[in-house]
């Protein structure tokens, strides 16, 4: 099969959505789906012994939340799917924001009862921000929700984007029915027990639907999304400006396979990628990509890092040569896997759109370009978010400094936790977007290094870069605290805003960078 051909089949994209709206219960319908799994586990199913297939972390399965991104690959139909089930507590929105710039399409759950939820407005203009298509899927159908035109209004008017419903509930809770799929023109009946019928709308009579209240109902519905509604533009949804909309219950495992049948159809396939130099067409005979995450101990047996990569263009073979850009140096990628949550097989090949594993002797960072030859370009930097909770760290027992120090230095290059050492007596200091990034780290401190570890608090601080070497030291304190970042950046960590304001009125010469604003600003990102 030619390079055009594995192309078109590719189809990669993530599944964003509030904590709770029922993100890892439709991955693992899908998997159902790609025959990878023979039963569906649910992430509350602790009692039973049973798991989501993409939740794979000990953490993850005592607690039933997602905190690492899964990469799942299976073929399906003519396509060969990749799905990367994102973290979904909001603490971990940056590994998120990394993951997105890895798919070419977006599946957006949003559930039915609560309508569009604050983790899910931060994740869609992430999304917006890259030009992503978003396709939408409003879960839980068959409890008492909210009004699906309610529901239609506020994705419009809350996340400013077009939406098309492919197709429409007919009833809800007790009274749901089922729904009618305008786009394939055919009703998909709800049975309950995790069974469906589907048959033609031209048939609806047959079947003794035809006179139910709720039936009747829906009809004027559709009649008003055909007068009043927007039309289905495949091209706008390429673009990012039209979101089409499914209804269905990933639990009841209702409409979920309509609803994937569809949208692979007009998923984007694998796209063109900014480099320093330009776009690189996926076409392009030359391998590259670029990796956006680092996973330590994936395997805690063996103690491995593995770094996720995105093949971009060209053909990847097992064993090839290529230019690892920042450093310009030349490695040989001969231990490389493929993915199914935690298991893994050797991967021979890969084509634009593949996540592939890269077995990590501690060369790689986030956001590194590798290019087959002897080409020197970079993908686009990854976005970098600065801490906004800060603790000092250190081992409870001193004879463990140096599992301590590697089991640091292993689980901040995955990117979740920032590292910084104070310049007045060299401690060591982690920065987190949220509280329990820490307790995650100090679980897998505790399970994989063997290492227990206290916390002091330093509380909120207001994290800024110094663009300049050059400078006095004697103008920082405690509430102005100088620290290095773990590239030996400087930087500083304000207590509050007015000590950042005396700071900026007394310190003008001294130049201060807000990653929120040049997350592309070199001397700390890269």
């Amino acid at each position: 099969m030619s390079l055009q051909q594995e192309i078109n089949k590719r189809r990669t994209f993530a599944i964003i959505s509030h904590p709770d709206a029922g993100k890892t219960t439709l991955t693992e319908k899908l998997l159902y789906f790609g025959q990878i799994i023979r039963s569906t586990g649910t992430v509350k199913g602790k009692k039973s012994g049973k798991f989501a297939a993409s939740d794979w972390m000990e953490i993850e399965k005592k607690r039933g939340i997602s905190v690492t991104s899964s990469v799942m690959s299976f073929p399906y139909h003519e396509f060969h799917v990749n799905i990367l089930d994102t973290p979904g507590h909001e603490d971990f929105s940056e590994d998120t924001y990394r993951t997105l710039t890895a798919v070419d399409s977006v599946v957006m759950i949003i559930d039915s009862t609560k309508g569009v939820e604050p983790q899910t407005i931060k994740l869609f203009k992430v999304c917006r921000m890259r030009g992503i298509p978003i396709f939408t899927f409003i879960n839980k159908l068959d409890r008492e929700g909210r009004d699906p035109l309610e529901l239609l209004a506020e994705i419009e008017e809350v996340l400013g984007i077009e939406s098309y419903p492919m197709n429409w509930p007919v009833g809800s809770g007790k009274r749901f029915l089922g729904i009618y799929d305008r786009f394939n023109d055919q009703f998909v009946r709800f049975k309950g027990d995790e069974e469906e019928e589907i048959f033609p709308i031209s048939e609806i009579a047959n079947h003794g639907l035809e006179d139910e209240p709720v039936y009747q109902d829906t009809l004027g519905e559709i009649e008003l999304l055909e007068e009043a509604g927007n039309e289905f533009s495949p091209e706008r949804v390429k673009n990012g400006e039209l979101t089409p909309v499914f209804f269905g219950s990933a639990l009841a495992n209702f409409g979920v396979q309509t609803f994937f049948d569809t949208f692979l159809q007009f998923a984007a396939q694998p796209q063109p990628r900014k480099t320093d130099q330009g776009l690189v067409e996926p076409e392009k005979d030359q391998f590259s990509g670029y990796i956006f995450k680092i996973q330590a101990n994936m395997n805690p047996a063996h103690r491995d890092r593995i770094a996720f990569f995105r093949v971009c263009s060209g053909k990847f073979e097992r064993g090839m040569s290529v230019n690892l850009s920042r450093t310009n140096k030349t490695i040989k990628l001969n231990q490389t896997q493929a993915f199914m949550a935690k298991d893994r097989d050797t991967v021979d090949v890969a084509y634009p759109g593949d996540i592939i594993g890269i077995y990590d002797p501690n060369i790689y960072q986030i956001g590194d370009t590798l290019v087959e030859g002897k080409a020197q370009y970079h993908y686009e930097e990854l976005p970098q978010f600065p801490p906004e909770l800060f603790k000092r760290v250190q081992a409870k027992n001193v004879m463990k400094s140096k599992q301590f120090r590697k089991g640091i230095e292993q689980l901040v290059q995955e990117g979740a936790i920032q590292l910084f050492r104070q310049e007045l007596n060299d401690s060591m200091i982690l920065g987190a977007v949220g509280q329990l990034q820490f307790e995650v780290f100090e679980y897998r401190m505790k399970a994989e290094y063997n290492v227990d570890i206290e916390f002091t608090a330093l509380g909120e601080r207001i994290p800024r870069w110094i663009k300049s070497e050059k400078f006095e030291k004697r103008f920082f304190d405690s509430r102005s605290m100088l620290v290095r970042d773990r590239y030996g950046a400087y930087a500083v960590l304000f207590e509050n805003e007015f000590t950042l304001r005396y700071f900026l009125e007394n310190q003008k010469e001294i130049e201060l960078v807000d990653l929120l604003e040049e997350n592309d600003y070199q001397g700390v990102t890269s």
